[in-house]
């Protein structure tokens, strides 16, 4: 037997968006696990609305949440490894640009101390930002914008680079992966390790997966416009109930997220035009200087200026779960086994959030990993 086989746990995470791919980093990074991660889509595939990470805007903003208590601690530990991750001359400071934020909030802040933990945080006088769609109140504050197409490949090298393993495949069920490992996705059907743990990072998947089928998960859709305006190095959002509407998100490449809309259970897997029309409406509302200095220097910016300016249009579903992310372990019995079971961890649902929550809500699985290896 080699030394995997001897000493090591086979992991096979299910999922290759942002949560899929940093959980089984932080596994891999445990000693005693070996790691395969089986998805449909990758990073690196043209972009599909299948694979709801490439579309993120991608600034790390926390919101309250009522409903997931666990939210606002999964956020901010994710923000320390972003931070470190950005740190000039850092090997992933290219993934990310550090800029000032602002938050107007339209709707009364009930939770107004969320935010206090980031860097440069301060509150804004009243009289500074009264034109902006009806703000009541505003905050000020340093984060780190993703650059998700950067990002997400990187997060794949580094997976990689340090020893995992990428099957592509399609799971109906997860007994097909508990059953049959990753070999049933091999011509030759040779005989592959053991799986001895599944964690499943199915985002919107999750709804339909057998096993899982998890009829909370639904889409949250969201359409955004992407500019090149590489003037552009501030961060805007106004906040209505529930998240934000309107932002404004630049990115270390000159490109700017302009967005956006939030829907749930709308299944429109194209950008809608009249939508695009209104996000820029509002986009230059917020932000003015969106339009190009030249524009600027000799007139006020309208829409029409911005139509120049574009990239591409795009929309997502971002996989939400009623109650909030699902965090938790359970034994399956494998099929065929005479009574062996395997742990299976779920870790899904995090709607529009998962950027900002991937690093924390992966150490949570990990634990739970562990815990339940304890069980077996």
């Amino acid at each position: 037997m080699s030394q995997i086989e001897q000493h090591d746990t086979h992991v096979v995470v299910l999922g290759a968006g942002v949560i899929g791919l940093t959980t089984a980093l932080k596994i891999q990074e445990e000693a005693g696990y070996t790691v395969t991660i089986v998805a449909e889509t990758l990073p690196t595939d043209p972009k599909s609305i299948k694979y709801t990470s490439h579309w993120a805007g991608g600034h790390h903003v926390s919101m309250p949440s009522e409903s997931d208590p666990r939210k606002a601690d999964l956020e901010k530990e994710t923000f320390k490894v972003m931070w470190d991750l950005s740190a000039p001359g850092g090997e992933a400071e290219g993934c990310f640009l550090r800029a000032p934020q602002t938050e107007y909030n339209i709707v009364e802040d009930k939770t107004p101390d969320y935010l206090t933990f980031m860097p440069d945080f301060k509150r804004l006088p009243s009289d500074s930002f009264v034109s902006v769609l009806g703000a009541i109140s505003a905050t000020t504050f340093t984060t780190v914008n993703i650059n998700t197409p950067v990002y997400l490949p990187w997060l794949l090298s580094r997976f990689l680079a340090r020893g995992g393993t990428i099957v592509r495949g399609s799971v109906q069920h997860i007994s097909q992966i508990l059953e049959g490992g990753t070999q049933i996705f091999t011509p030759s059907r040779r005989a592959s390790q053991q799986v001895d743990a599944l964690v499943v990072c199915a985002g919107l998947g999750a709804r339909t997966l057998g096993g899982v089928e998890d009829k909370h998960v639904h889409p949250v859709r969201g359409q955004t416009v992407i500019l090149r305006a590489p003037w552009i190095r501030f961060g805007r959002s106004v906040v209505g109930e529930g998240g934000s509407i309107t932002y404004i998100i630049p990115r270390r490449s000159g490109d700017v997220i302009v967005g956006g809309t939030r829907v749930a259970n709308d299944w429109y897997p194209v950008p809608r035009p009249e939508t695009a029309q209104d996000i820029l409406q509002r986009g230059l509302a917020v932000c003015p200087e969106l339009a190009s200095p030249e524009v600027r220097a000799v007139r006020n910016s309208t829409v029409e200026d911005l139509q120049a300016l574009i990239v591409e249009e795009g929309c997502g579903f971002r996989p939400a779960r009623t109650g909030g992310i699902r965090l938790e372990a359970e034994l399956f019995d494998v099929p065929g086994s005479q009574g062996r079971k395997v742990p299976v961890v779920h870790n899904y649902g995090h709607g529009g959030y998962g950027f900002q929550s991937s690093w924390g809500s992966a150490n949570v699985a990990l634990e739970l990993l562990k815990q339940a290896g304890e069980r077996k």
